[in-house]
């Protein structure tokens, strides 16, 4: 065979192979919960010896964290449990966080609130820019920034710290169906750390903002980021999302489902951080990530999945929770913009 037929064949092959792949029917985690499994055992097989990325080392707690942890959990909107590594290790939530908060606000005040006063546009600039505040004066932020964040906790209401504080851990726990606590060796080491965040604080109060004491809801988003979570607290809490608001582990209404849509919408846009356009284009899922080293993504209407695991890119994103999460979304079918051909 010659050479240049060699290749059309090769070529061929390919295409094919490429075309059957394309055309594979999804699992279907209601109606082959064995797939379901083996798929996430899969992921985790072929992730667990990447060795790609580096913990968070600008909060210095960060840095001790095991960065072999690794841990996947998915869980469907009739509260399936699906499960591979380590299912018990607690790392701190950090900006992952943002969505909860943020939910806290929507419900008790509508998205009216969030898009009037931060606003929920993606910024363009990194996760902690002060340059965007300056640029818009404040306007253009989002929650899942810290300079919307920041904002967002500041919007909570209550007459005291511990108030306040009690409602965001409300949230917080009924999303996880438990009781969830503050990891106080994190939280230390933010607060011993937070110098740029107390000045976006400032600075969000300076424009208007935040309406008053910057300083108390810089220091409970501090605390909220610590806040300790497993993966299957965090695949509880996207799956929540997933089942429009109603934890599907307890059957607790969280919030309202009218509510869910601008929730998800403000992860899908700005819950990766500076690539959160890459990983829309690469799985479609609303997702939001932390330097803890997890991720969470929701597929509207089928299931929640989590991934912790520290080592972090460039960007700020777990390495192995990306691809682990792409590849099982993939089998799955929980890209919402995908429509399987009939």
């Amino acid at each position: 065979m010659s050479a240049r037929i060699r290749n059309i064949v090769v070529v061929v092959a390919a295409a094919f192979v490429c075309g059957a792949a394309a055309a594979k029917t999804p699992v279907d985690p209601a109606r082959d919960p064995k797939a379901v499994q083996t798929t996430v055992e899969a992921a985790y097989a072929k992730y667990r010896g990447l060795q790609e990325g580096k913990n968070a080392d600008y909060i210095p707690a960060l840095a001790k964290v095991d960065p072999n942890v690794y841990g996947i959990a998915l869980i469907t909107v009739d509260g399936k449990v699906f499960t591979a590594g380590d299912l018990a290790t607690e790392v701190s939530i950090q900006s992952i966080s943002k969505v909860f908060t943020m939910a806290r606000v929507i419900e008790d005040q509508g998205p009216a609130a969030i898009a009037e006063n931060m606003g929920v546009d993606a910024t363009g600039q990194v996760f902690n820019s002060i340059v965007a505040i300056e640029h818009y004066r404040g306007s253009e932020m989002n929650a899942m920034v810290n300079p919307g964040e920041i904002t967002s906790t500041s919007m909570v209401t209550g007459g005291s710290y511990d108030e306040i504080w009690g409602k965001i851990l409300g949230i917080h726990n009924n999303f996880a169906g438990r009781s969830l606590s503050v990891l106080e060796d994190v939280y230390k080491s933010e607060a011993e750390t937070n110098q740029r965040n107390q000045a976006i604080g400032r600075l969000m109060f300076a424009y208007g903002h935040i309406k008053d004491n910057p300083d108390r809801a810089t220091d409970i988003y501090t605390r909220q980021c610590s806040i300790g979570v497993n993966v299957k607290d965090l695949a509880t809490m996207a799956a929540t999302l997933a089942n429009g608001g109603k934890n599907p582990v307890t059957g607790k209404q969280v919030i309202g489902a009218d509510n869910v849509p601008e929730v998800l919408a403000v992860m899908a846009t700005a819950g990766l951080y500076d690539d959160s356009g890459k990983w829309l284009y690469r799985t479609g899922l609303p997702a939001k990530s932390g330097v803890g080293g997890g991720i969470i993504a929701v597929a509207p209407g089928k299931f929640g999945i989590a991934v912790i695991s520290p080592p972090l890119d460039a960007a700020g994103n777990s390495v192995r929770a990306q691809n682990a999460i792409a590849d099982i979304s993939n089998a799955l079918g929980g890209n919402p913009y995908s429509i399987t051909p009939r």
